[in-house]
């Protein structure tokens, strides 16, 4: 297990010599009621008093209650400013303009929310001077399990190098409300959706094969497919007279 008390000094320095660096006067992140963003949130927090956290419900029930609730315990109990930003409506009208378009597949749906919310924090960003914090996690960036161009832009993450695993033994080191801690990992893109039952395996599985490389081929199998087919996630787009 990792020394908490140190990862702390050590990310919530490096969040002020990322701000310093930049010239900029605050952090906005997407408070989404989850473990990452509880974790950023509170790390940023730390490193930066004005820090705000957008609760951006986008279509989903879960968004609107239960998500909604955690991230407003999280933001509570650490002092973290809060906004709302409802983007169902906003969802709705782009949907309503992009059907003449195309017709619009389950994948590209799902993805709407994520890249809405990247264009909400990013206004924010703009408009106040202030820098937006990622929320992603080692275990789904070797997944691939995030949405390109939407929450996975950011100007920097203080916990990509973190598996699942790892997150959760954070959270319980800075007490954070048992409830995020407890809940099935979802990206509340949809109602009922859950992280282990659409990739078909556990985050503790594929926290095993990041940190010690045991685990069943079938297991091995399920990771190495999800890594593979994402492989374009992790790149900057391809241009001409590069080599690949």
């Amino acid at each position: 297990m990792r020394d908490y008390a140190l990862e702390t000094i050590k990310r919530v320095e490096f969040i002020r010599e990322v701000l310093a660096s930049s010239n900029a006067s605050g952090i906005v992140y997407g408070n989404s009621g989850g473990k990452d963003s509880a974790l950023v949130g509170i790390l940023c927090k730390k490193a930066c008093d004005n820090t705000v956290g957008i609760i951006m419900p986008c279509g989903s029930r879960r968004n609107y209650e239960e998500d909604k609730k955690d991230a407003e315990a999280v933001a509570k109990q650490f002092g973290i400013e809060q906004r709302v930003v409802d983007l169902t409506q906003v969802r709705s009208t782009f949907l309503d303009a992009v059907v003449g378009a195309t017709t619009v597949n389950d994948t590209a749906l799902v993805n709407i929310a994520p890249r809405l919310r990247m264009t909400t924090l990013y206004t924010v960003a703009a408009s106040e001077n202030r820098l937006v914090a990622g929320t992603g996690n080692r275990s789904e960036g070797y997944m691939g399990y995030f949405t390109k161009w939407g929450d996975s832009a950011y100007d920097f993450n203080p916990i990509a190098d973190l598996t699942v695993t790892e997150i959760y033994e954070f959270l319980r080191y800075l007490n954070a409300p048992e409830s995020i801690i407890t809940k099935a990992p979802s990206a509340g893109l949809f109602d009922g959706q859950t992280d282990e039952s659409e990739m078909g395996i556990t985050y503790k599985k594929i926290d095993e094969f990041l940190l010690t490389g045991k685990v069943s081929e079938e297991d091995k199998a399920i990771i190495e497919r999800y890594h593979n087919a994402s492989h374009h996630k992790r790149k900057m787009p391809v241009i001409y007279g590069e080599k690949k």
